[in-house]
């Protein structure tokens, strides 16, 4: 029977995104392809081959077409796929300049050439991705904000009515980590690194000027270079895995909210697109909510599988390298699919203020319990708790709030508007956009 490549049936949250686009096999032959084609120009920069080597070498890359199925295959025995992919590239630049065929893949080993190979993907899709997804995700969240700074919600701890808050400030709690995701995925785009170090991080297979190579690469390649090969100091990777997560994360707060507002229950939010049910046919569930938050689950285990390539040994790894890549692969299609997820969720998202309301006229008062006691507190000290307790048990406590003048929910929202405010604040001022996202 033949085999069938991972077409994301299991993963709806990453399947037709960009990111998934980015990183699928075909994506990958053609990064190791372009780096390989990026060393022959670095090599003729540097004035170590010949300028027309490069140049046969670059076209040859960039035509040639290699199964990833055969490739995968034909990897078992290297243990990577960069052997045979050097193996069928030698090949064909032999074909059209015997004379270049012998500056392939000089001075370089198979980890160079993955590991930027994956680096540039991960530009590609925090650049095309993540990136944009988060900016989207937060001018919605930002136009919300702005236009339920005072509308009245009931604040949850631990599943149970608190205090009164407002549906803003919910909002704004959303985008305050939605613009820490962003920021910091920025922070490690700027400084996504090539790798060039050879068979032991030395370089000493290439003569002549061998930083000029590797700062020439890098270049070639659009990524940082750093002061020293990465092979087994694999901080670049968790660093960039620890902002994929956290994007994850972020988009993940947001959409559990939205689940819980949703609830028939409550209905103090709609507009989760499709929903549909396959045994009730009444049902809109919150699909791309559950999808965007299963997305934040399953982060942290990819997440720590590449934390733990920070233990690698000597100068290149048994097993620490090999086992990063398809949790580096998962975080980028996790942290894709949930910006872009995201993006659609908080733009089509319909709050009810009136389904706000009525959840307020049903909690029989309990949400300014705490305000109560902090009058009463003058006249009956530390006793006030127990007093508004009695109280709320008797089912007293809307009488007696109303008693003191302290039943009107929107008179106890503290400083959430402000912080909404501030939050806005933040957003202007790292995104020059106002709050309507303009």
């Amino acid at each position: 029977m033949q085999p069938e490549s991972d077409q994301g049936l299991l993963a709806p949250i990453w399947a037709g995104s960009v990111a998934e686009a980015r990183t699928g096999d075909g994506a990958l032959v053609r990064a190791m392809l372009d780096a390989e084609a990026a060393l022959a120009r670095a090599l003729a920069s540097a004035g170590l081959a010949p300028p027309g080597a490069a140049e046969v070498i670059t076209r040859v890359a960039a035509e040639l077409t290699i199964d990833p199925r055969a490739l995968a295959l034909a990897a078992r025995s290297g243990g990577n796929p960069v052997i045979p992919l050097v193996r069928e590239l030698r090949g064909a630049v032999n074909s059209a300049d015997p004379a270049a065929a012998e500056w392939v893949h000089r001075g370089t080993t198979s980890q160079d050439i993955l590991d930027t190979a994956l680096m540039s993907v991960s530009a590609q899709v925090l650049t095309e991705a993540v990136l944009p997804g988060l900016d989207a995700a937060a001018d919605a969240a930002a136009r919300l904000a702005s236009t339920y700074r005072t509308t009245v919600l009931a604040g949850r701890t631990l599943t149970q009515h608190a205090v009164p808050t407002t549906f803003g400030a919910k909002v704004a709690g959303w985008l305050s980590g939605l613009l820490d995701a962003r920021q910091r995925c920025a922070e490690v785009r700027l400084g996504l690194p090539a790798q060039l170090g050879g068979a032991a991080g030395t370089l000493a297979a290439l003569d002549g000027n061998r930083l000029a190579v590797a700062e020439a690469f890098a270049e070639q390649c659009g990524l940082a270079a750093r002061e020293t090969p990465w092979h087994t100091v694999r901080t670049p990777v968790a660093e960039l895995a620890g902002a994929l997560a956290l994007a994850a994360g972020a988009c993940g707060k947001a959409a559990l909210d939205v689940t819980v507002l949703a609830q028939s229950e409550l209905g103090e939010v709609a507009g989760d697109p499709g929903g549909e049910s396959s045994a009730m046919p009444q049902k809109r569930n919150p699909v791309t909510a559950a999808l965007i938050v299963a997305a934040a689950r399953e982060a942290p285990g990819a997440l720590a599988g590449l934390h733990l390539g920070l233990l690698a040994e000597n100068e290149r790894p048994a097993g620490a390298w090999h086992a990063e890549w398809q949790p580096w692969r998962a975080l980028l299609r996790l942290a894709g699919g949930s910006a872009e997820a995201t993006a659609r969720l908080l733009t089509e998202l319909r709050p009810d203020p009136a389904a706000m309301e009525a959840t307020i006229r049903r909690d029989e008062g309990s949400l300014l319990a705490e305000r109560l006691v902090g009058a009463l507190r003058p006249e009956l000290g530390t006793d006030a708790a127990a007093e508004v307790r009695e109280a709320a048990l008797a089912g007293r406590l809307p009488e007696l709030l109303a008693e003191h003048g302290l039943d009107n929910p929107a008179d106890y929202l503290g400083a959430a508007p402000e912080f909404v405010d501030r939050t806005l604040e933040r957003y202007q001022r790292h995104t020059g956009r106002s709050n309507n996202g303009s």
